[in-house]
């Protein structure tokens, strides 16, 4: 009986295919047109650190990082040592944070935010591809296309401003170790925030 009962929630729910990308190895290649119309390949930034962002504007974890100055404080550090910041809004047509490019791009503005693109992924190929499970989730690849980093933006799961002064940043030490030649102590960890909204 319970059988019978599983196998009617799955096939009523199924279950979200996730690629499984793993630390330690070669990222996947993926191609988005960002909000203002131009063309990416991740390819096309062999050679640089590169760090993908997924967020979505109504999420009040999102809202914290952005509205704080966190997010953009990090955008702006380490875009000025040549990191490639892109940051991607999966969310599917009619769910939060589904907004059309121009919105976003506005979103961004408003923040004082400076990643090097914005990309909307309204059918989730890209999110699914990596495994973005909440927003922000946040990955880090090496200048060789190395997936050095997957997880959470720091070691504090909360939407409360104030816990910044005291949480650990996962992104700025993984960043930093690379950067200095150094091994990264800690690659993964669980992201926390919204689910993203496919």
């Amino acid at each position: 009986m319970l059988k019978q009962f599983l196998t009617a929630v799955f096939l009523f729910f199924p279950v979200i295919a996730f690629a499984q990308v793993m630390s330690n190895q070669a990222a996947p290649d993926f191609t988005l047109t960002d909000t203002n119309g131009q063309s990416h390949s991740l390819s096309d930034y062999k050679g640089k650190f590169v760090v993908l962002e997924w967020f979505n504007p109504d999420c009040p974890f999102v809202k914290k990082h952005y509205n704080s100055g966190n997010m953009p404080g990090l955008q702006k550090q380490y875009t000025a040592k040549g990191v490639v910041w892109l940051s991607i809004d999966s969310s599917a047509p009619g769910n939060e944070g589904n907004y059309p490019p121009q919105d976003l791009n506005k979103f961004m503005a408003a923040k004082g935010a400076a990643p090097t693109a914005v990309f909307t992924d309204a059918d989730g190929k890209i999110g699914r591809l990596y495994g973005a499970q909440t927003t922000p989730h946040m990955f880090i690849i090496d200048p060789k296309g190395i997936l050095i980093y997957q997880g959470a933006i720091d070691d504090t799961p909360s939407a409360d401003i104030d816990d910044l002064k005291t949480a650990k940043n996962y992104v700025s030490a993984a960043l930093d170790a690379a950067m200095a030649g150094k091994p990264v102590a800690v690659s993964a960890t669980k992201s926390y925030g919204c689910s993203v909204k496919y």
